[in-house]
């Protein structure tokens, strides 16, 4: 029997039929979807008078434009009225077409990517599709997760299938060891730097390797949401211990009998010895040090250590006046030390990095400490759930003694939100700096939940291992 690989298996078990020479009618097994995007597909599919297939294989959650600012105790809303509109639009359609609905002022609540996971409601070896292009966090737990457009969006709601061409299989192993504080977001930033943007175009990436191995179900949902800043179709990493001890006990996932089958299941699944990849490639996490981009991109990050590059090292024309653009919008000096770039603000949250563990990862950092004068400093954890994990273990007295907002869970200031960062240098742990991506003329700097609180602390872009040296007394 020829080798095969996790992909490849778990793609075959949902193929209905080949529609054609290059294309697949898949099975969907959940689809997922938000009120920045739900309410108008839903409308639409009123509109055009179809019904929904399989209603209880879809979950609508409100996460991006609920506000962020602590309601204490009032009902939540939207950033803006439009977007309190399109938070009670989401809710009426969702329970008009008998939809599993978890609203703004549910103890479920939390951004897609977040909740998904924590619920059960993503699980190993099930494809997964939403209307957000960092569905493909889910694979982190082993699902085939990709995010796809409004109309495919309607078409898996009246079919609960989808006709996709089957992505290129590649495979990225991480080898070596990670040395003490850096993350899983310093591991995805060096990557796209070096692959780059387009680096994984059309490919079902796997996750692999010891370093791999070693990461927590959390960590390698961070590698697999940054996954598609490198363009690839999703990521995934096969189901281990670590993975079933996590699903174990979550809301929706299998109980009794059914659980002990799905774990039998999902362990055949892994990648089979001599499995043939159309593209391999090996990363030595040795070499990694803490990252930061510069520009705007992820592709364009550097080590903390570094330099600001200088234009003049692009060879390659467009890279070169990518290069130039980039560094005109931030306001950034060619050759400068990256680390003397001073911030206005500091974000942690966002599907990538607003998970329990990267809360603990900063506030280990600020602790007893206090930001620096004239940064702004915000902490939006990714869940409900998230939220109440911290607070009970005080990790909010942590980030409110230093000087952080301590906010209700949600999306955030990931792509805007009040627009609080307009026109300010802000380092976040979000996934995209693209102009504007976080306000009217914000120039984000992108990097793990560590390099942001150190940054906020110090008041410029900072290794957080010059804090972590000094608590653990080895400055």
């Amino acid at each position: 029997m020829t080798p095969q690989t996790y992909f490849d298996k778990v793609w075959d078990v949902h193929v209905v039929q080949h529609w054609d020479a290059t294309e697949d009618v898949l099975q969907v097994d959940r689809l997922l979807i938000h009120e920045a995007m739900g309410a108008g597909i839903l409308r639409e599919l009123s509109a055009s008078q179809r019904s929904v297939h399989s209603p209880k294989q879809v979950f609508s959650f409100v996460d991006h434009a609920v506000d962020t600012e602590p309601a204490h105790g009032r009902p939540r809303i939207g950033w803006y009225e439009g977007a309190t509109r399109l938070v009670e639009e989401s809710a009426a359609a969702a329970h008009r077409l008998g939809l599993h609905y978890i609203g703004a002022d549910d103890p479920r609540q939390g951004i897609v990517h977040v909740a998904a996971p924590e619920l059960g409601i993503a699980l190993p070896a099930l494809t997964i599709v939403c209307p957000d292009s960092h569905t493909c966090t889910l694979g982190g737990l082993g699902a085939l997760a990709w995010g796809i457009g409004a109309t495919q969006t309607l078409h898996v709601l009246a079919t609960q299938t989808l006709v996709i061409e089957k992505p290129a299989r590649m495979r990225v192993r991480l080898l070596g060891a990670l040395q003490r504080g850096i993350s899983s977001k310093d591991v995805s930033l060096y990557l796209i730097a070096m692959l780059g943007a387009n680096g994984a175009l059309g490919h079902a990436v796997e996750f692999a390797g010891p370093v791999l191995d070693a990461m927590s179900v959390e960590d390698r949902m961070t590698l697999c949401n940054m996954a598609v800043e490198m363009a690839a179709r999703m990521a995934f990493v096969a189901p281990d211990e670590k993975t079933m001890d996590y699903v174990r006990g979550r809301s929706w996932a299998p109980v009794g009998q059914l659980f002990e089958d799905a774990l039998s299941n999902w362990k055949e699944l892994a990648t089979d010895d001599g499995a043939v990849f159309d593209r391999e490639i090996v990363v030595d996490c040795c070499l990694i040090e803490p990252q930061v981009t510069w520009g705007t991109s992820p592709q364009q990050a550097i080590a903390l250590g570094a330099r600001i590059p200088q234009t003049v090292d692009f060879l390659d024309a467009d890279e070169r006046g990518a290069a130039e653009r980039a560094l005109r919008y931030q306001k950034l000096e060619e050759g400068a030390a990256i680390t003397t770039v001073a911030i206005d603000a500091a974000y942690i949250g966002s599907c990538t990095n607003a998970r329990i563990t990267d809360l603990r990862e900063a506030a280990q950092i600020v602790q007893g400490r206090r930001i620096a004068a004239g940064v702004t400093a915000i902490c939006v954890p990714g869940s409900s759930a998230v939220k109440r994990q911290a607070e009970a273990e005080g990790l909010d007295r942590i980030f409110i003694d230093a000087g952080f907002e301590w906010h209700d869970a949600g999306c955030g200031m990931c792509a805007s939100g009040r627009n609080r960062f307009r026109a300010q240098r802000v380092i976040s742990t979000t996934n995209r700096n693209f102009e504007n991506r976080q306000g009217a003329g914000t120039r984000t700097h992108l990097a793990s939940p560590a390099t942001v609180a150190a940054s906020a602390l110090a008041g410029r872009l900072c290794d957080p291992r010059i804090y972590l040296e000094i608590l653990h007394g080895a400055a």
